[in-house]
């Protein structure tokens, strides 16, 4: 079914894209939502007296991608973290993680957008993480993972010898 995009939808396309795309998905989602409607004389006529407005939205989207590009770009980002034996972390750093740490700096992005390598990471050290922006453009993140300086005061191991316990008397 051929469609005319109303709204921007991921991974299909943006405002005023001309679409072709399964009956099914047009019919019980994109129109519905009112995300798209069927391309026809009427929908495309209105769309040609739409074209300089949706030209205009999209450069704005541009201009903020390229900001939020030099804002992401500037900044090193420090996660501390508690760690074990070997640098592992006790938990792990994810794309959640790090758009919680970025919404304190005042830069807020979805976290679908943020590709962390291996969907996480359980090891102190420096990382590299690709943002993606507005259309082909992202971002690289400085990500600096470290230890706690206070981690030898949480009581972590004091749970480690309590489930060894059991396991001991089982034997």
């Amino acid at each position: 079914m051929k469609i005319i995009l109303t709204k921007d939808v991921l991974n299909l396309g943006e405002e005023g894209d001309i679409k072709v795309v399964a009956d099914g998905y047009a019919r019980n989602y994109l129109i519905p939502n009112k995300f798209a409607v069927l391309c026809n004389k009427a929908n495309l006529t209105v769309l040609e007296q739409r074209k300089r407005t949706i030209e205009k939205s999209k450069e704005e989207k541009r201009k903020a991608a390229l900001s939020l590009k030099e804002k992401i770009e500037a900044e090193e980002l420090l996660i501390k973290m508690p760690v074990g034996e070997k640098g592992k972390l006790f938990g792990s750093v994810n794309n959640a993680t790090i758009v919680e740490e970025l919404t304190k700096k005042g830069i807020s992005i979805e976290r679908k957008k943020i590709e962390v390598p291996g969907h996480n990471i359980k090891v102190i050290g420096n990382y590299s993480i690709e943002i993606k922006l507005y259309g082909n453009e992202s971002a690289k993140l400085k990500l600096i993972i470290a230890p706690i300086e206070d981690a030898k005061e949480v009581k972590v191991e004091a749970p480690v010898k309590e489930a060894e316990a059991p396991a001991e008397s089982a034997e």
